[in-house]
């Protein structure tokens, strides 16, 4: 009787199950043939698949949390208008925009357009971004090479300065660039 079970009287492998398992030398023709494995790479035998992949990268999508667009008050819209205005005259040609390579960090307001979220067009989140300024115009900032619509700004801020100046400074604080 092998372990628990009996073995049935017509078992075709009696025999070779009643041998046991075979045992190699290192210099058997099996063994030159078919090395033993090193266990370090066995274990990656028992590694665990994914079976379905992008599995796990699609529910932590629907983690993610998406809000309402906040209306900005009129003081929030006359000082985003004033830095939208600094920008543009900084930037107003491509010559002034390569000349100037103002670098500044924008908040924007960013839809959920994933499909499978209830949030899908409805809600979105804030994103922030930097890069050098490249255009302004009254559709849209382009930003490196992404546009963003103004009406989706919450902020932008300055990364560096120009002619040693701080860029947003306030108009009493600003010398005349």
């Amino acid at each position: 009787m092998i372990g628990t079970m009996p073995m049935p009287e017509n078992f075709r492998y009696k025999d070779v199950l009643l041998q046991g398992q075979p045992q190699h030398s290192i210099y058997d023709d099996f063994c030159l043939k078919h090395p033993p494995m090193p266990l370090t790479k066995r274990a990656k035998i028992f590694s665990p698949f994914d079976a379905l992949r992008g599995f796990d990268f699609e529910i932590s999508l629907k983690r993610e949390i998406y809000e309402e667009k906040h209306e900005l008050s009129e003081g929030e819209k006359e000082e985003l208008g004033r830095r939208l205005t600094i920008l543009w005259n900084l930037t107003r040609n491509s010559r002034l925009a390569k000349q100037n390579r103002v670098h500044v960090s924008v908040t924007w307001y960013e839809l959920c357009t994933d499909l499978n979220h209830e949030a899908c067009g409805v809600k979105g989140k804030y994103v922030t971004d930097s890069g050098i300024v490249r255009q302004v115009n009254p559709q849209f900032i382009r930003l490196d090479d992404r546009k963003i619509a103004l009406d989706d700004i919450l902020m932008i801020e300055s990364t560096d300065t120009v002619d040693g100046h701080e860029l947003f400074a306030e108009p009493w604080e600003m010398e005349v660039l």
